[in-house]
């Protein structure tokens, strides 16, 4: 009869086995998805065209390093030291590292070095070629993931900064060989019909892996072609992709490429206040001139006693004071006014107002959107996004109306 083994007993026995001979080993690779967290360890995959292996390069060990920890980032090729083991509560297999130096340049860092060479001899990244960003967009165009972060926190951005800007909404995948393609007809789609000042190219941080689609050569020279200005906001301030080369303008984040697409209404609103200031201040010293030069009239003119001519001519500048005050006080109303009316009819419009009016947004299994009854099978799980929450349905038939 076999033994057999209870899971921590397989793991223990697997690690041991591993500790025992892999204790003093080599391995070249390529570093991926690699993560510094506050406790000062390192963690990366080693990766070569058809495998990859977790490592760990803890604190203790950063120091005495042939390439320092500070120069290691994705991409890069390197050849590290150490030992195999298993890490149990998992059983995860992993590296322990207490060595890496330079192997020269990882095959994704020299594939995109090659491409970046091509496209700035095409003139993909020309700064001349960049297009100026509207400061008063009237509509401005996301290309995105529905279901990420990114598309969520833009919105939410642009209705605080400026609630008069209406926003369209052209969904795509961001990641995988299936995005670049999406995301060019996405561009040309937006281009054709011509309804955006301006388009925030944007999506949520991620691995070099992850972000790979954005270094696509045929969607770098969409987005260089287009017609409509382009904010890019790809992952995290440190990420920079050939797309954000390309675009007209660069955004750490999606939240940041959604302030650098409008102006800030309240600051707008602060410096209307600040003209009108100005305005009342001027007016008011001119009137004070005016009173001024009208005493002097009055007193040389006294020895000529024009005494009811100078009485008409002082009513009738009171009634012109009196007038301009109040026209002066009537269209700032009316402009107040026009701002409500312009916000109400914006959040009237506003895309996720219609969820809450009683519409509802409907995702198949692949989180994407259902347009169509015959695009679901019965039986099949669906996601219905409502103004206020989430219902998670289970298609029973179908039907064409």
């Amino acid at each position: 009869m076999s033994l057999t083994y209870t899971v921590s007993q397989l793991n223990a026995h697997v690690r041991r086995l591993l500790e025992g001979d892999f204790r003093d080993l080599w391995v070249e690779g390529e570093i991926s998805n690699l993560s510094r967290p506050a406790s000062g360890h390192i963690y990366f995959s080693l990766k070569d065209s058809d495998a990859q292996v977790a490592c760990a390069l803890f604190r203790g060990s950063t120091f005495g390093l042939r390439l320092p920890a500070r120069n290691l980032t994705n991409g890069i090729a390197v050849r590290v030291h150490g030992r195999a083991t298993l890490y149990e509560p998992r059983g995860g297999y992993q590296l322990i590292l207490d060595q890496i130096e330079a192997a020269g340049i990882g095959a994704m860092e020299a594939e995109l070095q090659r491409r970046r060479e091509i496209l700035t001899a095409e003139g993909c990244f020309l700064a001349a070629n960049k297009r100026p960003i509207p400061r008063h967009p009237r509509q401005i165009g996301i290309i995105t993931s529905l279901s990420g972060a990114a598309v969520h926190d833009a919105i939410t951005t642009l209705r605080r900064r400026n609630p008069l800007v209406s926003v369209i909404l052209y969904p795509s995948l961001v990641q995988g060989a299936k995005a670049p393609p999406q995301l060019i007809r996405r561009l040309h789609t937006a281009n054709r019909r011509a309804e955006c000042d301006t388009l925030l190219l944007i999506r949520g941080g991620g691995s070099a892996e992850d972000l790979w689609a954005y270094n696509d050569p045929d969607l770098v020279r969409a987005i260089a072609a287009s017609r409509i200005p382009i904010i890019s906001g790809v992952g995290h301030e440190t990420d920079v992709t050939l797309a954000d080369l390309a675009a007209d303008l660069r955004a750490p984040t999606p939240t940041a490429a959604a302030e650098q697409s409008c102006s800030d209404l309240s600051g707008e609103a602060q410096r209307l206040h600040r003209l009108g200031e100005q305005l009342h201040r001027a007016i008011t010293r001119q009137m004070e001139r005016m009173r001024m030069r009208l005493d002097h009239l009055d007193h040389r003119l006294d020895q000529q006693q024009p005494a009811r001519y100078f009485e008409r001519i002082r009513q009738r500048l009171d009634e012109l004071d009196t007038r301009m005050r109040r026209a002066v006080a009537f269209r700032c109303r009316q402009e107040q006014n026009r701002l409500h009316h312009l916000m109400q009819t914006l959040h009237s419009l506003s895309p996720l107002n219609i969820l809450e009016r009683g519409y509802a947004v409907t995702y198949d299994s692949a989180g994407k959107v259902v347009s169509r009854s015959d695009a679901v099978q019965p039986g099949e799980k669906i996601t219905v996004r409502l103004g206020v929450g989430r219902l998670y349905c289970t298609v029973n038939r179908r039907g064409k109306t």
